[in-house]
C-alpha cells in the first residue's frame, strides 16, 4: 500500500503528526538539569532495595520508580578523598596519584584535563556543590559557581541549566563513634534481631547494636534526601532534572571502609529519569541495570547527558545518554579498584571484579588489615573485634582480619558475598585466576600505576605533572611490576631474579626486591647477608627500613631501635609516615616493643602532621587498650 493511501486514515495521520511534534519539542529543549544526592559511607548491603539484609528507604525507592537502579555500581576506592578525587577528575587514582588518604600534598591535574564541572560551566551550566569536596587535587577557580553549605540551584539565572551536588554526612563513620554509656543505655529504632551479622564479624551484642544504629542512620539519611527531592518538586524542576543517588564509597562497619572488599566498594546507585528527557535513556524505566558502572564513569556520564564533549583523556566512559544502548551497558562486567595509604596505615592493594569473580592482589600482604589505624579504632566494635582476637575467641574467618594476607585472593562474590573463601589456590579456578591477574596487570600498565614508587618519591618528583611523569617512567614501572610479581612464583624458580633486584643500581628495583623477600618470608632467609648490607648502607632510607622490617618479621630480631634511628634523620613527612608504619607493624607483632623512642629528635615540620602524631602517640604509650 502506498503512503498516500495510509494518509487517508485519520488515526495514522494523527500518530505521525504527534511523533514529529514530540521529536521537534524534545530537540528544542534546553540541556537537562542534573542533581547528585550523595550519602557518605554506604555500601549497598544495608539498603533493602539492593539487599534483603538492609532497611527500607522509601524516598529513594520512590525516586527509582521512574528511573533505573544500578545493581552493580562500584567506587574505585574505599575511602572518601580517594573516591571523590576519582569522581571529580574522571581519572583513576593511581594514574594521577590522587588516591592517598589523607593528602599530605595535593597533586596537579594534567594540563589536558579539567575537573569535569568546569566543562559544564563553560557550556552555560550553573554548577554548585553543597558542600563536601575533599579532593586530593589542586582545584582551579572555574569548577564551581558556589561550593558551600549555602550552595543551591535557586541562585542561578532564570532558565539556566544547573548541576548541583548535595552531600549528606548523616551516615558518616563518625556517627558510629559512640561510647560505652551510649551502647548500654540508648535504644535503636531498628531491631537488633531484624538482620544477620556478616560471617567475618563476631556475633556479639555490641556488633548487633552497631549494625542497628548504622541502619537507623541510613533511614535518617533517606528522610533528608526526601527533603531535597521535594524542593525540586516545589520548584517545578522534577520533570526536567536527572537525579542520581549514590553512596560515596562502601560502609563503615569494621573491615569495610578503607578495604577492597565488596562492603568497601559496592555502592547503592539509582537515577531518576525526568519525563522531559526520557529520550536520553535507552533502558526501560523502573528496571534494574545489571551492567557494571564505576565512579570513574560519572564525569563522562554527566557530560554526555549535558551534550558536552567528553575529553579523550578521561579513564571512564558514559553509561547514560541517547547514544548509549541498554545492551552495551548490560554487557559491561568489570570494575577496577585500589587502596594505598589510609590515614597513617600503609598498604598497597589492587582488585579486579569481573562478573561474579573478584581478584585481589596484595602487594604487601604482611601489612595485615587490622593494623592500628587511629580513626578506625575509635569505633567500639573495632576495639572489641581486636580484643576477641587477642583472647583467641574468634573462628578462622573472623580472625583473618588480624593475620597476614595471601598475596593473591580470588572469590566468587555471588556465592560468597563477604569474601571468606579464597579460591586462589584451588586448581579448579586457575584459569579464572590467571585471566583476572592478566586483566589487572593490563590496567596497571596502561595508566601506568604510579604507586610502584613510594608516596614520598612521587610527592617530590611527580606531583607537578603526574600523567607526564607516568608516561616518561612507564618502562621503569613495568620493571617494578615484574619484580613485584616474582612473589607469585615458586621461590626457587625466581630467586636469581630476586638477587638481581636486590643488587640493582635502581633503588626502587631494590625496594621491590626487599618487599618480595618479605612476601616469601622465611624462604628468603638466604638473602639475609644482602638484606643486612642494605640495612647498613643503602642510599635510600626507606630501603634500610624495609630490610630491617624483614629481619624483625622473619629473623626474630628486634630492629625497632635501628628503624627509629633512620626515622630521626628523615626530613620528609610521607617518608617518616611510611617508616612509622613499619614500626607499628613490628610493635603489634610483639617483636620487642621499645618504650624509649626519642621522638623529640624529629623535625617540627614532620610532627605537625596529624597522622604522624597518631603514630607517635600510639608508639609512645600504646594508648589504645584493645
Amino acid at each position: 500500500m502506498k503512503l498516500k493511501q495510509y494518509l487517508n486514515y485519520p488515526i495514522v495521520l494523527f500518530v505521525l503528526v504527534l511523533f514529529f511534534s514530540c521529536k521537534q519539542n524534545t530537540e528544542n529543549l534546553p540541556p537537562p538539569n542534573i542533581v547528585w544526592l550523595v550519602s557518605e559511607d554506604n555500601s549497598m548491603h544495608y539498603l533493602k532495595m539492593f539487599n534483603e539484609n538492609g532497611v527500607e528507604t522509601p524516598n529513594l525507592e520512590n525516586l527509582a520508580a521512574e528511573g533505573l537502579v544500578y545493581t552493580h555500581a562500584f567506587s574505585n576506592a574505599a575511602v572518601c578523598s580517594a573516591a571523590r578525587s576519582t569522581i571529580i577528575s574522571g581519572l583513576y587514582g593511581p594514574h594521577l596519584a590522587s588516591h592517598y588518604h589523607r593528602k599530605i600534598e595535593k597533586v596537579s591535574m594534567p594540563q589536558e584535563v579539567k575537573m569535569f564541572p568546569a566543562y559544564l560551566k563553560k557550556a552555560g551550566y550553573y554548577t554548585t556543590n553543597n558542600s563536601k569536596e575533599d579532593y586530593n587535587i589542586i582545584k582551579s577557580n572555574n569548577v564551581w559557581d558556589d561550593s558551600s553549605k549555602k550552595a543551591s540551584w535557586r541562585n542561578r539565572e532564570e532558565g539556566q541549566p544547573f548541576f548541583h551536588v548535595y552531600n549528606s554526612g548523616i551516615t558518616h563513620e563518625g556517627s558510629l563513634h559512640f561510647n560505652k554509656e551510649t551502647f548500654e543505655n540508648k535504644k535503636t529504632t531498628t531491631s537488633l534481631e531484624s538482620f544477620k551479622i556478616q560471617p567475618n564479624h563476631p556475633n556479639t551484642e555490641l556488633f548487633k547494636y552497631t549494625n542497628a544504629l548504622y541502619r537507623d542512620k541510613i533511614v535518617e539519611m533517606d528522610t533528608r534526601m526526601g527533603k531535597v527531592i521535594n524542593q525540586l518538586k516545589e520548584d517545578g524542576l522534577y520533570d526536567s532534572t536527572f537525579i542520581f543517588y549514590y553512596g560515596d564509597h562502601g560502609g563503615v562497619l569494621p573491615g569495610s571502609k578503607g578495604y577492597l572488599y565488596e562492603t568497601g566498594l559496592h555502592v547503592p546507585m539509582l537515577v531518576h529519569v525526568p519525563k522531559n528527557y526520557k529520550n536520553l535513556v535507552n533502558n526501560k524505566l523502573g528496571s534494574k541495570v545489571k551492567g557494571f558502572v564505576s565512579f570513574v564513569d560519572l564525569a563522562p556520564t554527566v557530560l554526555n547527558l549535558a551534550g558536552v564533549e567528553i575529553p579523550e583523556a578521561l579513564d571512564g566512559k558514559p553509561f547514560l545518554g541517547e547514544n548509549i544502548t541498554a545492551e552495551e551497558i548490560n554487557n559491561r562486567d568489570e570494575t577496577f579498584s585500589y587502596a594505598d595509604r589510609f590515614d597513617e596505615k600503609y598498604d598497597m592493594v589492587r582488585a579486579i571484579r569481573k562478573g561474579k569473580y573478584k581478584y585481589i592482589r596484595n602487594y604487601q600482604p604482611f601489612n595485615y588489615d587490622g593494623l592500628m589505624n587511629n580513626y578506625r579504632y575509635k569505633q567500639l566494635a573495632y576495639k572489641e573485634w581486636a580484643k576477641l582476637y587477642k583472647e583467641g575467641k574468634l573462628n578462622d574467618v573472623q580472625a583473618a582480619f588480624f593475620k597476614p594476607k595471601k598475596t593473591e585472593m580470588l572469590f566468587n562474590v555471588e556465592s560468597d558475598p563477604f569474601e571468606t573463601n579464597n579460591l586462589a589456590e584451588n586448581k579448579e579456578f586457575e584459569t579464572v585466576l590467571l585471566q583476572l591477574r592478566n586483566n589487572l596487570n593490563k590496567h596497571l600498565l596502561k595508566m601506568p600505576d604510579l604507586s610502584f614508587y613510594p608516596e614520598h618519591f612521587l610527592i617530590n618528583n611527580a606531583f607537578d605533572n603526574p600523567i607526564k611523569f607516568g608516561q616518561e617512567h612507564k618502562e621503569a614501572i613495568s620493571k617494578y611490576m615484574q619484580i613485584a610479581d616474582l612473589s607469585l612464583s615458586d621461590f626457587d624458580a625466581v630467586k636469581q631474579q630476586i638477587n638481581e633486584a636486590l643488587n640493582s643500581k635502581d633503588p626502587w628495583e631494590r625496594y621491590w626486591g626487599i618487599i618480595v623477600c618479605s612476601n616469601f618470608g622465611e624462604k628468603a632467609n638466604e638473602f639475609t647477608l644482602k638484606l643486612k648490607e642494605i640495612a647498613n648502607s643503602d642510599v635510600e632510607p626507606i630501603n634500610k627500613v624495609r630490610a630491617l622490617e624483614y629481619m624483625g618479621l622473619f629473623l626474630n630480631e628486634n630492629t625497632l631501635g635501628e628503624i627509629a634511628q633512620v626515622l630521626y634523620k628523615s626530613k620528609d613527612t610521607a617518608e617518616a609516615l611510611l617508616i612509622l608504619n613499619s614500626m607499628v607493624l613490628l610493635t603489634d607483632n610483639e617483636f620487642g616493643y621499645n618504650e624509649n623512642y626519642n621522638f623529640e629528635l624529629l623535625s617540627k615540620k614532620i610532627t605537625t602532621n596529624q597522622d604522624i602524631k597518631n603514630r607517635i602517640e600510639y608508639l609512645s604509650n600504646k594508648k589504645f587498650n584493645l
